[in-house]
């Protein structure tokens, strides 16, 4: 049987994520790479907020974990 791999990461995102985890190996810190990524994040944590609202998934998660002890 051939499986064939579906990559879901973009080739160029891959390429940035492959170079900065390299760097992070290396101990090497981008100051303005580091601005770069928190901009980012900050951008997509409100977008979702917008489309989807607040969510509290975490509480669920840790809620669930504790019962399952």
């Amino acid at each position: 049987m051939t499986t064939k791999e579906k990559n879901l990461i973009a080739p160029k995102l891959l390429a940035e994520l492959e170079s900065v985890m390299s760097d992070l190996a290396e101990g090497k810190r981008d100051a303005d790479a580091m601005k770069k990524a928190a901009r980012d994040m900050d951008k997509m944590r409100e977008e979702t907020r917008r489309e989807l609202g607040t969510l509290d998934v975490a509480v669920e998660l840790i809620r669930e974990g504790r019962d399952e002890v």
